[in-house]
Order: C-alpha cells, then sequence, then structure tokens
C-alpha cells in the first residue's frame, strides 16, 4: 500500500501552471506550487513526452518560486523494509529540479534514516522535457514508527517557473 498521500497528483485542481494555494494531502512549507494538466502543453510535459506509462491527467510543480517544498508525516505500518520510488523531472535544458526525501522518525520525532531521490538532471533527461523513474530500497531503521516525506522543487536560475516536476510517488514498507 502507498504510503504517500496524492503521490500521484490527481486530487486537487491542476491548470497550466499557475501557483495553488494547496495542494490535497501535502502541506505547503515554502513557496507556490502548481498542479499541472499533462493537456497543459506550452512546453509542459505531455503524454508524449517521456514519463510514466500509467499517468492520471496531471503532476506537480514547483510553480513560479525558486523553491518550493512539500511535506507529509505518515505512521508506518510494522515492515522491515522500504521502496521509495517517484517519477522526477524537469524542463529541457533547464537545470530546475526536484528531490523526493524520507526521513524515517522515532517515536519522539528526532530522525533517525534518511533516503533520497534525484533531482533528475536535464542529462539524465536527455536535454529534454519529461519524467524519469527513480528507485530506492533499504532497510526501515529500528524504532521508526513515522516517515516525513519532502518534495523540494528547485529553480536553476533561469525563466520564471519552477520547472521541476513530479508525479507517481509512492513510499511502501514491506517485509523482506
Amino acid at each position: 500500500m502507498n504510503l504517500i498521500n496524492n503521490g500521484d497528483a490527481e486530487r486537487g485542481t491542476g491548470g497550466a501552471g499557475e501557483p495553488t494555494p494547496t495542494v490535497p494531502g501535502w502541506q505547503t512549507v515554502e513557496g507556490a506550487p502548481a498542479l499541472i494538466r499533462y493537456a497543459a502543453g506550452g512546453g509542459y510535459p505531455t503524454t508524449s513526452d517521456p514519463g510514466p506509462a500509467e499517468r492520471g491527467a496531471q503532476f506537480l510543480s514547483g510553480g513560479n518560486s525558486p523553491r518550493t517544498r512539500l511535506t507529509q508525516t505518515v505512521r508506518l505500518p510494522p515492515g522491515s523494509t522500504f521502496r521509495l520510488s517517484g517519477w522526477l523531472g524537469g524542463y529541457a535544458t533547464q537545470q530546475d529540479g526536484v528531490r523526493l526525501s524520507v526521513e524515517f522518525l522515532d517515536h519522539t520525532g528526532y530522525p533517525i534514516g534518511l533516503a533520497v531521490l534525484g533531482p533528475v538532471t536535464a542529462q539524465e533527461r536527455g536535454l529534454r522535457t519529461g519524467l524519469v523513474e527513480q528507485t530506492t530500497t533499504g532497510p526501515v531503521p529500528a524504532g521508526s514508527t513515522r516517515a516525513r516525506i519532502t518534495l523540494l522543487f528547485t529553480r536553476s536560475g533561469s525563466g520564471t517557473s519552477n520547472d521541476g516536476y513530479a508525479d507517481n510517488l509512492s513510499l511502501t514498507v514491506g517485509a523482506r
């Protein structure tokens, strides 16, 4: 079971890059995120660009802020291993990007482990607009009771949009 709430960005009203005050399931800590429809065009990823085969109608973006940070904290079910995955990307030759991280927390909220995906560089995307699948697995740190999931979108300096893109984010916990 995916522990990330709205990791597929399907809840909430998407548009053509306009910032949204809220993204269901996520807390905006910094910046102004955007939910963008794959049908928006205008240089944003479309269904013909590299990305997940099974994609919905929209994806997450950093909006128009130099840095946008979204978080959510979830309870961890029993399990000894985790799998963190997501489709991360950006625009053409720009180095705007997004990093997906999970901090494993003990019962007091103290971080005792970390896993990070991304950012995906323009070179890793073949200098194309699109999203690339990233995955990591590992042991759940002993004593972990919760996980703080963070999406950090960063604009590289060129353009007015923060063109880090994310879709189909997933955190699962299971037995070895």
